[in-house]
């Protein structure tokens, strides 16, 4: 078993990286004084994933899309009894998420990690679908689709990666459609299943109140070893322009919503990282609450306290998003614009860029002191194919040289879609 102590000197943590003979990674950061304790056991694997094959395929084999959360959903239903009845017993709050590139399954809880643990190794080992559970579960995820279909926040964000992304499956939901789920049935699920929940593609982190022995005891115990089938998943090629330059949509709003979304390449690992970091800085020093364009808008009655940026990226998206409420979406977009290209010409303000990097490396500091920030950081960071002490050696390092070429880079201002929710009238 190979066992590593990951440290870093200039925040003086430590945590341990162990390559299971099983093939799953785990990773342990023991925080002594804290009483509570936080895992998640997690695959690569999100809705964007519906194109993969493994060494047992003679081609990519396509499914139907909300597979990833449909088995998210019936991994907590075992021949048995429901998961979150165990957890009752030792106390622990459990959740699970899917996303568009990763599945997580956790557990919080102050006492009795151990046995926590175990039932969280357990049961993301013991599938159990039917005709019949499959067949209930359609109804509940259709439910749930269909309530997204009427949020205008989710309709608005979802409108945007429509009008940005030709092909690219993170323009669909998450949960999939009312017709790809009708689609899904045992088989499929198990396919999907024995394919992405290998645990040579999959993570365990767990921080807080812990002892890695215990850790790797326990793994012991309940990991069953799994061959590495040698898993590739890929996408249909993805044009660099947006697909459409606005999207409108009525629904039930007082005020309408709007996303932008500037369109840029992505790119993985460490790079992607500092893509995203250093863009994060570009958002921050246009439009934070603290800046000229900021106060301009607010003046001007163009937004109000629900204005905010984002970076949205991951394994083949990365787009810069701006939204809020506002009574005249179009002029939000025309003075982003005209700022965009000012400060093209004529540079940001250095003293600016000096406190919003000294606060975004404060930010990540003040993360290493949360059972929870930590034990998400971990898997994060390893399911894109970073380590966790590498975002604060990044924004160390970060120049105002780099976040001028860094928005020229992610900022052509002839390639966004600014995607609109109107009031019915």
């Amino acid at each position: 078993m190979d066992k590593k102590i990951i440290r870093n000197d200039r925040v003086g943590e430590k945590y341990y990286c162990i390559n299971h003979p099983s093939g799953l990674t785990v990773l342990v950061w023991e925080m002594d004084n804290y009483s509570t304790t936080h895992a998640l056991f997690g695959t690569k694997y999100g809705s964007i994933n519906t194109k993969f094959k493994t060494d047992e395929d003679a081609d990519y084999v396509s499914v139907p899309e909300g597979i990833a959360h449909y088995l998210e959903h019936k991994l907590f239903e075992n021949e048995d009894c429901d998961v979150f009845s165990l957890y009752a017993k030792t106390g622990a709050s459990a959740n699970a998420y899917t996303s568009f590139d990763k599945t997580c399954y956790l557990f919080s809880c102050t006492d009795n990690y151990e046995e926590s643990l175990r039932i969280l190794l357990d049961f993301v080992q013991k599938p159990y679908f039917t005709k019949e559970t499959v067949e209930k579960e359609q109804g509940i995820i259709g439910q749930e689709i269909r309530m997204y279909e009427d949020d205008p926040n989710w309709r608005v964000f979802f409108n945007m990666l429509m009008g940005v992304y030709h092909n690219h499956p993170v323009r669909i939901d998450i949960a999939g459609t009312v017709e790809s789920i009708a689609k899904i049935d045992a088989d499929l699920l198990y396919r999907c299943y024995n394919t992405f929940y290998n645990l040579n593609n999959m993570f365990l982190s767990i921080a807080g109140n812990v002892d890695v022995d215990k850790v790797i005891e326990i793994c012991d115990e309940m990991l069953k070893p799994c061959k590495n089938h040698n898993l590739e998943t890929v996408f249909e090629e993805e044009p660099e322009t947006v697909f459409e330059r606005e999207t409108v949509q009525n629904l039930e709003v007082a005020t309408p919503l709007f996303n932008i979304g500037f369109k840029a390449k992505s790119e993985n690992g460490r790079a992607g990282l500092k893509a995203d970091i250093e863009t994060n800085i570009v958002l921050a020093l246009l439009a934070d609450d603290s800046s000229p364009l900021y106060k301009k808008m607010f003046d001007k009655g163009l937004i109000n306290s629900n204005f905010g940026t984002e970076v949205f990226s991951g394994d083949g998206f990365f787009c810069s998003i701006f939204g809020g409420e506002s009574r005249n979406p179009n002029e939000v977009l025309s003075e982003i614009i005209a700022e965009i290209e000012r400060v093209k010409v004529e540079g940001f303000d250095e003293e600016r860029f000096e406190i919003i990097k000294k606060s975004y490396y404060g930010s990540q500091i003040r993360g290493f002191n949360n059972v929870e920030s930590v034990a998400t950081l971990m898997i994060n960071s390893y399911m894109s194919d970073v380590i966790p002490f590498d975002t604060i050696e990044i924004v160390a390092e970060i120049t105002l040289e780099d976040i001028h070429k860094r928005l020229f880079s992610q900022f052509n201002t002839e390639n966004y879609t600014i995607s609109v929710i109107n009031p019915i009238k």
